[in-house]
């Protein structure tokens, strides 16, 4: 009976030791998917390839691509193209394209801000104020389409709208080239470009286009990291590449080299029935799915381009890393719009993530690292009228 009593004893310790053991290991293997590996395993796991990285925490329904170095312009450096872009880069530092003569395209891109503008939204003409933030023009060669709503599919189309808009930069159109041609400095610049001094509307915004799609930024901390400078991370960056990888799921949205899908979701700030009532996509297309929606921007130098959102209405990195944290806006109708069927719906890509104060600075930091230099780019000299151009004040 003894020896009975003895074995059950040890089985029962046997059993807690291989409980104790089994809870070991699932703590220790939760750590490493909820919290992420050491920083050491990370910069080990993320020093192989892409193909080899720990799987993304992404929908089944997602197309998605992997964070991936950003490709050259294929238009900067064509030779063929240099007489247009130079016009267009003169056309966009012009503030004659507006009908006061005081706003250019530069107003509100500015290459200093990372062509954006540091502002809430866009200040235009008789200092009226738009309604939604402006976007960056980094990288918009590889952006289709374009706008907040998506409303225009090409960069020709985008170029013309600012100008027209009474809001920006009030310009008839239909007036446009009879200005610009009576400026004699300007016919060299489209003798190179077109082959002869005729101004068209559709000349402008292809020039316009053309340059925009030259602008790049520097390479980032980022881009030397995924070409092979394992070093070029922080620890914090490299995890916080990790957690957007993963437990963060910003890859959902923001992948590929460009940190974008180019489509359209609801966050939630819609501000429906409201002060700031924006409806977004259903604007462009008016199918009720849409109302809400927003394009997903670039997160290329996204530390630069704030305050955030497309209605700049989120000045603190910090307040959007609480707000993803939270699963994002979630408003419920009013008993006014309890049956309404545009009443916009918060995308279900959008989940509570439970970061860690922690984790939301890691992140931060890997946004940071795609963020590069203050890009300076001299304003060029304006085409005077008489023919004989001269350096813009």
């Amino acid at each position: 009976m003894k020896t009975t009593i003895k074995n059950i004893r040890e089985i029962g310790l046997l059993s807690t030791v291989l409980l104790f053991s089994a809870f070991v290991w699932f703590s220790c293997n939760k750590e490493n998917t909820e919290k992420g590996y050491t920083v050491e395993k990370l910069r080990e796991i993320y020093s192989d390839e892409p193909s080899n990285w720990p799987a993304p925490n992404v929908d089944a329904d997602i197309d998605w691509k992997e964070i991936a170095p950003v490709p050259p312009s294929p238009y900067k450096g064509v030779d063929s193209l240099q007489p247009l872009i130079e016009l267009g880069k003169v056309l966009f530092f012009d503030p004659r394209l507006s009908s006061s003569g005081q706003i250019s395209c530069s107003s509100c891109h500015d290459p200093q801000l990372s062509w954006s503008n540091g502002r809430t939204v866009g200040v235009g003409h008789d200092h009226q104020l738009g309604q939604r933030n402006t976007p960056s023009l980094f990288y918009s060669w590889a952006t289709t389409p374009l706008f907040w709503d998506g409303r225009a599919g090409t960069l020709e189309q985008q170029a013309l709208e600012p100008v027209a808009n009474p809001l920006e930069m009030h310009q008839g159109l239909h007036l446009l080239p009879a200005k610009i041609e009576k400026i004699k400095g300007y016919q060299p610049y489209f003798e190179k470009a077109f082959g002869d001094e005729v101004v068209t509307v559709d000349r402008i915004a292809s020039a316009l286009a053309y340059f925009q799609r030259t602008l790049e930024g520097r390479e980032s901390k980022l881009d030397k990291f995924l070409k092979g400078d394992k070093e070029a991370l922080s620890d914090d960056a490299l995890k916080g590449l990790h957690l957007f990888r993963t437990k963060a799921r910003c890859i959902n949205c923001h992948n590929g080299p460009f940190l974008t899908d180019n489509k359209f979701h609801n966050l939630g700030l819609h501000y429906y029935g409201r002060k700031y009532e924006d409806l977004g996509r259903y604007l462009v297309t008016k199918d009720t799915a849409d109302v809400g929606r927003f394009k997903t921007p670039t997160l290329r130098e996204v530390m630069r381009t704030g305050p955030w959102m497309h209605n700049g209405l989120f000045p603190s990195m910090d307040g959007i890393m609480n707000m993803y944290d939270h699963g994002m806006a979630r408003p419920k109708p009013r008993p006014e719009f309890e049956d309404d069927p545009l009443f916009p719906k918060t995308s279900d890509i959008l989940k509570p993530l439970g970061l860690t104060p922690q984790e939301k600075k890691e992140l931060i930091a890997f946004l940071e690292s795609m963020t590069t230099h203050i890009y300076r780019m001299p304003r060029p000299e304006m085409p005077s009228a008489e023919g004989n151009n001269v350096a813009q004040q």
